[in-house]
Parts: C-alpha cells; structure tokens; sequence
C-alpha cells in the first residue's frame, strides 16, 4: 500500500495558491487550481527522486471566507 501525503493549501487574497507539506519540506504556489496540482506533483517527484516509489497526495484546501451580515 502507497503512503499518502498531506499538502496544506491556502488561497491567497489576488486568488493564487500555496501549497506546504504538513510532514515534508515540500512548498510551491500557483495562479490557479490546475496550474497548482501539476507543480504540487513535480515538487512531490522532485522531493521523492531517490525513492522507489511515490506516495499519493491528499490536497487540503484551508479557505477563509468572510460573511458579513447587514
């Protein structure tokens, strides 16, 4: 059985992306979503070079969003 990876993202105000690894030292960022997930897997490839296999990635999106009330 694969391990899995959590990556923690967080959308920032102008509406890009950054992604840390909750137990890896593994951090990128992007404008969008797609554009996000295809550098979330070459940081995870480029992490895991010398492994003989690569885990799965759990990618979980922390998102403020204020309500306001009137």
């Amino acid at each position: 059985m694969k391990n899995t990876i959590v990556i923690e993202v967080t959308q920032e105000e102008d509406g890009g992306f950054i992604a840390e690894g909750l137990t890896e030292n593994i951090f990128t960022q992007a404008d969008t979503w797609d554009e996000l997930k295809e550098n979330v897997i070459e940081a995870v490839k480029g992490y895991y070079f010398d492994q003989p296999s690569m885990p799965n990635i759990k990618l979980h999106l922390i998102k403020d969003e204020l309500l306001v009330i009137s």
